[in-house]
């Protein structure tokens, strides 16, 4: 296999040992004649654009605590593998429009983020909080049984359709749920080739459909983009779920909503992270909370390795590359 001629890895020691098994790691360290490996923890910027400069490498292997890179790239850089998400505190998009070939973990780890959101979606439906309170602190029963629902043949709305909520419509198949979305860039054509109905408004969306999960990207165009009028039009007993961004939601007009009781809700990420002591979500009989861990989870890093080797394997080979970053994508990723 041709071998490009150096690799700089900006890994702590911690995502070294998260991400790179002993395999994995020997590697990556045969898979250039000129291996580099440098911890980024404490660097100053100019001390991080001195040390890329020296290496002056024709590849980076970075991760999520890789500093920002210089803006004036060394001449021989021509791909950056990232092994997780967004990269926009990574790379700028004058950088990729000059030719820096850049990809992401792509849909990697998508299934493991939709998982999460089946997860929540289920402990919502069955009122898994309430029934934990009931059961653990007040010695309780079956108190409300009858407001439990099933998933089967839901009517579900989905906000955004990137990889996660395309993972998660897979993921819903064997429930036979009707599943509708309602992003800028599903058209007939495309809801018709995943199955799905496509949604005209949001308005729509919130209100013909008994589950909403909010996947959409957090861009300036989408903050505070779900409204408490949005909220309202969830009908009783509904569920809404945001595994995804926060701040997409008017998140004081959430907790008004799920303080009343008459949907459940189900959170894995907050405005403000860890979510304080004093937070109004906290308690809540209706409401499913965790602490922002939809994924990766641990034990499926090594997904997201795995996907790099493949791009790193293909950028060496001369073939093409998956999840790469175009300046449009750049654009529309969180």
């Amino acid at each position: 296999m041709p071998r490009p001629a150096s690799l700089l890895a900006v890994l702590t020691p911690d995502e070294v040992t998260k991400f790179t098994s002993g395999p994995v790691l020997a590697e990556l360290r045969a898979y250039a004649p000129e291996y580099r490996q440098v911890d980024p923890t404490g660097l100053e910027p100019a001390v991080f654009a001195a040390i890329v400069a020296d290496a002056n490498p024709e590849v980076i292997l970075a991760c999520w605590r890789t500093p920002r890179l210089p803006a004036a790239l060394p001449p021989r850089l021509r791909y950056v593998c990232y092994l997780t998400g967004s990269v926009k505190h990574l790379v700028t998009r004058a950088q990729l429009e000059a030719g820096l070939r850049v990809t992401n973990w792509g849909g990697a780890i998508s299934r493991i983020v939709a998982e999460c959101a089946l997860f929540h979606t289920l402990c919502c439906l069955r009122h898994a909080t309430r029934y934990t309170f009931l059961i653990h602190r007040e010695r309780g029963w079956r108190d409300r049984w009858e407001e439990v629902g099933s998933l089967y043949e839901r009517r579900v709305g989905i906000h955004g359709f990137g990889p996660v909520a395309r993972a998660l419509v897979e993921l819903l198949r064997p429930f036979r749920c009707q599943i509708s979305v309602f992003a800028p860039d599903v058209t007939d054509a495309v809801a018709a080739l995943h199955g799905i109905r496509r949604s005209t408004s949001l308005d729509e969306l919130f209100g013909q459909n008994d589950v909403i999960v909010e996947l959409a990207p957090l861009i300036p165009a989408t903050i505070g983009t779900v409204t408490e009028r949005h909220l309202r039009l969830i009908r009783p007993g509904g569920v809404f779920v945001n595994v995804g961004r926060a701040a997409i939601v008017d998140e004081a007009a959430l907790l008004r909503v799920a303080r009343e009781g008459r949907i459940t809700v189900g959170l894995d990420v907050f405005v403000e992270e860890p979510l304080p002591p004093n937070s109004g979500f906290r308690g809540l009989p209706n409401v499913s909370l965790s602490p922002h861990i939809a994924g990766p989870t641990l034990d499926r890093y090594g997904d997201a390795t795995a996907f790099a080797l493949r791009n790193l394997r293909a950028y060496a080979a001369g073939q093409p590359l998956e999840a790469v970053i175009t300046p449009e994508t750049y654009d529309h990723s969180t």
